[in-house]
């Protein structure tokens, strides 16, 4: 036999953790509701950089823009990932935290809620008369027919009820109601997790695209054919509809007196669509929070502006443009800016921007404005310059905006040629450079196509989390008890009392209703 001394591990000083007393620690806090709450702000304020700073998987254009006007500061925005901040590590982790945060507290909560609300209800004290609300009297009705007549006055009043055996041929009543006030605690915290588990569901399987379409244009329902797209990192493109949908008229109604003149009162946009590629046309209205919806998928109308007419010829006097261009409005009048890239024309390109005024008026220190939102006298104010449009070099190019870095303004008796155009006027570039005709003017509707899955459990999250919320704000839990005792003189000794959870008014009133119930029945 070894006389070796045996190693045994180093006692662990007093308070000391081991690795799962460490992780049981770790778990409870995760789970706790303070916890929850911590990680619900968090959630909000990361998610403001995404509606401050120009998101990638929404406007490529302006993020382009943004990174090209601060060279200095872009790197950073990319290094914490600012630039697309719900697909974000962080925001992901706080996201996935909150949601494990409020599981761990939520369904072990209502495990136990669960085995409450189906126990027995707790037998009455041993003095009732020490409760906060209470009445005893004596009578000559038998502790039997007492307890009868309580359990009966508390079931009509929908208590759960439980009789137990007293003392010397005596009886009492347990009765307990207000369990929907926990139910509606934990409804409403099971709510939030659902509202999780829907915008997860959403951004993970959803679609959103938006396209401008201008009257007597349409598009189909295709990635490639929308303006700015945001998508799920697993949606499917195969699973779009394949609808198409053409803007036929677009009328807008202004309101024509008063201080209020000018302001929008109605949008309306005559389209037709159809379902699938062998389907038949049909015609829809489309307003203002009245969406079109084609088989699950919803097609909205947001803004809507001008879209000039323009026909372009070069320097050889070749047709090199012809079409609508749409202006984007920057005030309550229609005030709109935009431009015509004709990267075609010989023996140079050219761009035109200027403003586009629906209803055209000159102010004194101001120039051209637009007075009132509708085409009442519509004028197109345009610059000119030739040169390199920057279409070559593959960078993202906003086609609102005209880059005139490689590019001569026009100029004409040395100073830079601007016209103001009526429907049918043309303005003619110097030198032979070319023309432009503004032609007239249509308008465009901006659409969102929305394809989200989540939104049907939101909506559900949505109103159990304010069920929930109703209930417990205006459920009160209490119990009350009734005891009968027999007496030495043959008398029965009845005692009513009540005890709620949280501070209630009516619990004396319903204490003193079930009071009068029983000596109803006495008499």
């Amino acid at each position: 036999m070894s006389t070796a001394p045996t190693e045994t591990e180093p006692p662990r000083g007093p308070g000391a953790l081991g690795a799962r007393e460490t992780a049981r620690w770790a778990w409870r806090q995760l789970t706790s509701m303070r916890t929850a709450l911590v990680l619900l702000f968090l959630l909000t304020l990361a998610a403001v950089p995404g509606s401050l700073v120009p998101q990638e998987s929404v406007d490529p254009v302006r993020v382009a823009e943004f990174k090209a006007q601060h060279p200095t500061l872009s790197p950073w925005y990319e290094r914490f990932s600012l630039f697309d901040v719900f697909s974000a590590p962080w925001f992901a982790a706080t996201y996935l935290l909150l949601f494990v945060s409020l599981a761990g507290c939520v369904l072990p909560r209502s495990r136990a809620h669960w085995a409450a609300s189906r126990a027995r209800p707790p037998a009455a004290p041993r003095h009732l008369d020490r409760l906060p609300v209470s009445e005893s009297w004596t009578t000559a009705t038998p502790p039997t027919d007492v307890v009868e007549a309580a359990r009966k006055a508390l079931r009509s009043k929908r208590f759960r009820v439980d009789v137990g055996a007293g003392v010397g041929g005596g009886g009492s009543v347990a009765g307990e109601k207000g369990y929907l006030r926990e139910t509606g605690n934990l409804v409403f915290h099971l709510a939030l997790l659902l509202l999780l588990v829907a915008v997860a569901l959403g951004n993970l399987l959803g679609f959103q695209g938006s396209v401008l379409v201008t009257e007597g244009s349409g598009f189909s329902n295709t990635v490639a054919a929308y303006d700015t797209v945001k998508q799920g990192a697993a949606f499917d493109a195969d699973s779009l509809v394949p609808f198409t949908v053409t803007l036929e008229d677009l009328a807008v109604r202004y309101e024509q007196n008063g201080t209020q003149r000018g302001a929008p009162r109605d949008f309306r946009a005559q389209v037709t669509f159809t379902g699938s590629p062998d389907a038949a046309a049909r015609r829809d209205v489309l307003r203002v929070n009245h969406p079109l919806v084609i088989d699950g998928t919803k097609v909205f109308l947001l803004g809507n502006g001008y879209a000039p007419e323009f026909t372009v010829r070069d320097g050889s006097g070749e047709i090199v443009f012809s079409g609508p261009t749409a202006f984007l409005p920057r005030d309550g009048n229609n005030t709109s800016t935009g431009v015509v890239k004709v990267p075609g024309a010989t023996p140079t390109q050219l761009g035109f921007q200027g403003l586009f005024l629906p209803s055209a008026a000159l102010h004194p220190t101001r120039g051209p404005i637009s007075v009132f939102p509708d085409d009442r006298l519509p004028r197109a104010v345009l610059t000119a310059w030739t040169g390199d449009l920057g279409q070559d070099t593959g960078a993202a190019q906003s086609v609102y905006r005209l880059d005139t870095t490689d590019m001569t303004q026009v100029l004409r008796d040395g100073r830079p040629l601007a016209q103001s155009l009526a429907p049918g006027a043309t303005m003619t570039l110097p030198d032979g450079a070319g023309s432009i005709t503004f032609d007239g003017v249509r308008r465009w509707a901006s659409l969102q196509v929305s394809d989200d899955p989540g939104k049907e459990p939101a909506l559900v999250a949505a109103i159990a989390a304010l069920t929930g919320l109703m209930l417990s704000l205006f459920v009160r839990r209490r119990r009350v008890w009734v005891r009968a005792t027999a007496m030495a003189d043959g008398r029965t000794l009845v005692q009513v009392a009540g005890l709620a959870r949280t501070e209630s008014e009516s619990l004396a009133a319903e204490v003193g209703e079930i009071a009068a119930a029983l000596r109803t029945e006495e008499a």
